[in-house]
């Protein structure tokens, strides 16, 4: 797998506007294809390894380029028809372009050449894929944007500030890009107006839809920079009569000058303040803030899997970071003694304990707080779990969490990642800390047509 960092000490063999011919080498993590002049890397859009191509040079920098395919002389038996151009040109899904059994061979490969990388001798399954790798999606935000002065919803193209007016977003659930294109449509009619961050006028910032997977309930969130929706009655009325399975109709207010999509202030303008899904026999509630994995058809395969290989025991304590909502921590509870989760998100929390006393769970605890922190207290306090199940955002563990894991002497910790980079280099700290990587890491594809890729790792401690 390439990446677009290294070092080319010498002047750059392409100049923008030129034309090269050349076969494509590998892909990135970014699934772009690599295409090398004089060993000089150059990254390429909708490009296959094995294919030759004649590509138009776009940008040069100094150790890479940027180049667009002007005519594919020679495709790869791996690539896929027909695809939807919008969805690899916005980087909405970067390996349509693959057929799905070689996206499942590149994310597992992914897998092996990360630890390789970090000098670590592990075996890495199959990817286990989706029977159906589309629609999966069940959530959406989605900018927008005023183009000839008429309000868009769409995707940015890759690399720039361009909205690309979309309505079929490819790997999302039917029923959520009609809840986008229906609010469109709304907000056009009545002249409701885009937030524009140049001129910092306009209104609306993104729209926002999820929908459960298994009870079919649909929340729309509207994002404004301004404090007030205008015509929210109206606006609601219309998502009622347009939208059958809607259940709650949120305004989300977002007036900071970051790129954070929702801001932390919601007015239900109708229904409820939130909407149900059921995940591994569970019920849970899903707030417009709430994290809540994207698939939940393989969120299920994820957390099944990771309990699994966990072996756990009836007599097992359990700590659960990064616990979100509640997901692993009650999907699992019925199983073991204890379960504490830690969560740094307030609102999160809330919905944790909502979603364990609407369950009926009674042997779970969680705490808001800092996970590397709490997991420090913990330890020190002297809590000893049997097991620990991390589950981080992408930028994975802190050195002070994997040693406070370490100090509380599990004999199981299992890591699920979303970022086999971070969780290769995490592996070499636990591996440190008095662990060994128990059977194989266990990709999953979570994200269908994406470069991204789930892997559940489980260490078992040897250093008693």
């Amino acid at each position: 797998m390439a990446k677009a960092n290294r070092v080319y000490k010498e002047k750059a063999p392409v100049v923008k506007n030129q034309e090269v011919e050349a076969t494509v080498v590998d892909i990135t993590y970014q699934g772009m294809g690599v295409i090398k002049i004089d060993n000089f890397p150059i990254f390429v859009v909708d490009a296959i390894p094995g294919e030759i191509v004649r590509v138009g040079i776009t940008k040069v920098l100094k150790s890479y380029a940027f180049g667009r395919v002007s005519k594919r002389i020679q495709s790869s038996p791996n690539r896929a028809e027909n695809v939807n151009q919008d969805a690899i040109a916005t980087g909405i899904a970067p390996l349509a372009n693959l057929k799905y059994d070689a996206q499942l061979i590149f994310k597992q490969e992914q897998v092996v050449q990360l630890f390789k990388k970090v000098n670590i001798d592990v075996d890495v399954n199959a990817t286990i894929g989706m029977e159906n790798p589309y629609r999966y999606r069940n959530k959406a935000q989605v900018p927008v944007k005023m183009i000839n002065g008429r309000l868009e919803t769409g995707f940015y193209r890759r690399g720039s500030h361009k909205l690309v007016p979309i309505e079929d977003f490819y790997i999302q659930d039917e029923k959520v890009d009609e809840a986008v294109t229906v609010t469109r449509d709304i907000l056009r009619d009545l002249g409701i107006s885009a937030y524009d961050e140049t001129t910092k006028k306009g209104v609306i910032r993104h729209i926002m839809a999820r929908r459960g997977y298994y009870s079919h309930e649909l929340m729309v969130v509207i994002v404004t920079h301004s404090k007030k929706l205008p015509e929210a009655e109206a606006i609601a009325t219309q998502l009622q009569a347009k939208l059958p399975e809607l259940k709650s109709f949120i305004h989300n207010i977002n007036h900071e000058g970051n790129n954070v999509i929702m801001g932390e202030q919601n007015e239900t303008i109708w229904g409820a303040n939130e909407i149900h899904d059921q995940l591994m026999g569970k019920d849970f509630v899903i707030g417009p803030n709430s994290f809540y994995q994207v698939n939940p058809q393989t969120m299920a395969v994820l957390y099944s899997l990771a309990a699994e290989k966990a072996n756990l025991k009836p007599t097992d304590i359990v700590v659960d970071a990064y616990s979100g909502i509640g997901t692993i921590t009650l999907s699992i509870a019925d199983q073991v003694k204890k379960v504490y989760g830690v969560e740094v998100v307030a609102d999160a929390v809330a919905d944790a304990k909502k979603n364990a006393k609407n369950n009926h769970v009674d042997n779970v605890e969680f705490v808001t707080a800092d996970a590397p922190e709490q997991m420090e207290k913990w330890a020190t306090e002297g809590l000893k779990p049997n097991v620990v199940f991390v589950d981080p955002p992408r930028k994975g563990l802190t050195a002070e969490l994997i040693s406070a894991v370490s100090a509380m002497k599990p004999e199981t910790f299992v890591y699920i990642s979303c970022n086999p980079a971070t969780l290769a280099r995490d592996a070499v700290q636990i591996l440190d800390e008095g662990f060994e990587i128990d059977g194989p890491v266990q990709p999953i594809d979570q994200f269908p047509q994406t470069t991204h890729v789930e892997a559940i790792t489980v260490f078992k401690r040897v250093n008693k």
